[in-house]
């Protein structure tokens, strides 16, 4: 068995675009999310090295991103890293993504999740997965 399962908590480095597939009609959102890691070197000095993350939203999720997230909001992605090619101008070009398959909002800046239902309230950091399948309730938003 092979697993290809990715988890990345981050922040959105730009607004994040709606955009349709001509062929079917269907949502999609790329979004480059910033995620870093801090240590300290054999001296003790910290370090802080900051990744950037191609991740690819279809569907409804992906509306969801667009409407309620923009630059500096936080993320918690669920997905698959997928590697696409093309040719062009006669030269192989590759891009490796996250293919976004379930997302979690990231806390407000005041560090409280906001909104929902009654039981969000009595846990602030519970929050709900959102999926592709999902319908979404705009009570379950946590801003």
């Amino acid at each position: 068995m092979f697993i290809n399962k990715v988890f990345i908590y981050g922040n959105l480095t730009k607004d994040p675009e709606l955009k349709t597939i001509p062929t079917s009609g269907m949502s999609v959102t790329n979004v480059s999310i910033a995620t870093n890691r801090t240590w300290k070197d054999q001296s003790g000095t910290k370090q802080d090295e900051v990744e950037y993350h191609d991740v690819v939203f279809f569907g409804k999720i992906a509306e969801i991103v667009c409407q309620y997230l923009k630059k500096g909001s936080g993320i918690f992605v669920e997905g698959r890293i997928k590697t696409r090619s093309w040719e062009q101008d006669g030269v192989k070009k590759y891009r490796t993504e996250i293919i976004g398959e379930q997302m979690q909002f990231g806390p407000k800046k005041d560090g409280q999740t906001g909104g929902g239902s009654a039981a969000q309230h009595q846990q602030p950091n519970a929050s709900k997965n959102i999926s592709e399948d999902d319908e979404i309730n705009p009570e379950d938003i946590p801003f």
